[in-house]
């Protein structure tokens, strides 16, 4: 019996023991994990090493991006003035002055109507201008010109149509009616004009070339339009007393444009615009015309598309006739729109960086453009 009472206070003392033990434990777990697990809101810190606590700091260096350069001051201060912005007497008096210059035959309608631009062939083409005889008389003299350097003379305006395409020959045309509009006394003021005029020659074919190169629809739309965008400079050299100071090597676009309007109160991006809307052309095409010049002051983010790669290159050419016809520009085989530190290319060089205009440079550089050049410069040089 006595053996039996001691078993069971030993089993009791050993119960007793097992029971203490787990309880000890369960209280001291929470403090264990606090200590070694990482806190959930993010990894352990990283305990250096001994041979990493050893090696002395090394300065982090920091990458500067270039800057991108400052807008020039010129650019910058352009505004373009629009008509609205004149005094109502000052705006009247110039609507009245253009108004005074003579609208041109329905022949210009005829040419730059929807059917003429987009789905015209040779022989519509041919057939208006010859119904025409003083633009047929025009259009050959221009074709049998140094300026094209055609090596038989042409005796037909199909035959015309036939050697320079439809879009040349157009822009002659056009060239023509400009020109009938602005009958002037003063020797200066013509030649003023004329350097226009040969201005919008260059800038219109070198634009009919690279439009089809770089395979942009409606390239007679172009074409058109390149040309009608000197309307507004013939308007404004007709209007200004002094305008043949203007058309120097010494000046470019953007001084121009600020002694328009200065001048007249409005730059002949404007100019222009007011006349064909008093011309009656469509709204749609004095809009793209206005839009050409315009691109010089237009952010990359006002426009986007193909129709900003169609103005850049309308605004391009532009720039280019007038540095041909001026006779700051010799050839085209170096030139790269990217590298022209004018400020009047400070937004159009973005412009022209357009996908759709990836191998401008590579057709610029091109033996058909130099060849053309070289036969513009022939020409310009021979009416000196």
């Amino acid at each position: 019996m006595t053996y039996l009472v001691l078993g069971a206070v030993a089993l009791l003392a050993g119960l007793a023991a097992l029971w203490f033990m787990k309880a000890t434990a369960s209280a001291t777990a929470p403090a264990r994990r606090a200590a070694t697990t990482p806190p959930r809101s993010g990894p352990p810190a990283a305990q250096p090493s001994a041979h990493a606590a050893a090696r002395p700091a090394v300065p982090t260096s920091v990458v500067e991006l270039p800057a991108s350069p400052p807008m020039p001051v010129e650019l910058a201060q352009c505004r373009l003035l629009h008509p609205d912005t004149l005094p109502p007497a000052r705006r009247l008096a110039l609507v009245d002055s253009l108004r005074n210059i003579p609208r041109p035959p329905l022949s210009l309608h005829k040419l730059l109507s929807e059917d003429a631009l987009e789905r015209a062939n040779s022989a519509q083409l041919s057939e208006l201008i010859t119904g025409e005889a003083l633009i047929a008389a025009k259009v050959l003299a221009t074709v049998n010109s140094p300026f094209y350097g055609l090596q038989r003379p042409v005796v037909s305006i199909g035959q015309s149509v036939t050697y320079l395409g439809l879009n040349t020959v157009r822009s002659i045309c056009l060239q023509y009616l400009l020109d009938e509009s602005f009958k002037v006394d003063s020797a200066e003021t013509r030649r003023t004009l004329d350097t226009v005029l040969a201005a919008s020659a260059c800038a219109s074919e070198l634009c009919a070339k690279l439009a089809q190169r770089l395979d942009l629809p409606e390239p007679g739309a172009l074409v058109t339009q390149v040309v009608l965008s000197f309307l507004g400079h013939l308007a404004a050299a007709s209007l200004m007393p002094q305008a043949g100071a203007l058309w120097r090597t010494d000046i470019g676009w953007l001084e121009r444009t600020r002694a328009q309007e200065a001048a007249l109160g409005l730059a002949a991006v404007e100019l222009g615009g007011l006349l064909m809307q008093a011309w009656g052309l469509p709204s749609s095409i004095v809009d793209e015309v206005r839009d050409i010049d315009r691109m010089v002051v237009t952010p990359v983010s006002a426009i986007e598309g193909q129709r900003a790669a169609r103005l850049a290159l309308c605004c391009l050419c532009a720039r280019l006739g007038e540095d041909l016809a001026l006779g700051t520009l010799r050839d085209l085989t170096t030139f790269d729109p990217a590298e022209q530190t004018q400020p009047e290319y400070f937004l159009l060089r973005q412009h022209l960086a357009a996908p759709r205009l990836a191998r401008l440079v590579e057709f610029l550089r091109s033996p058909e453009i130099a060849n053309s050049v070289r036969l513009m410069r022939g020409a310009l040089a021979a009416r000196r």
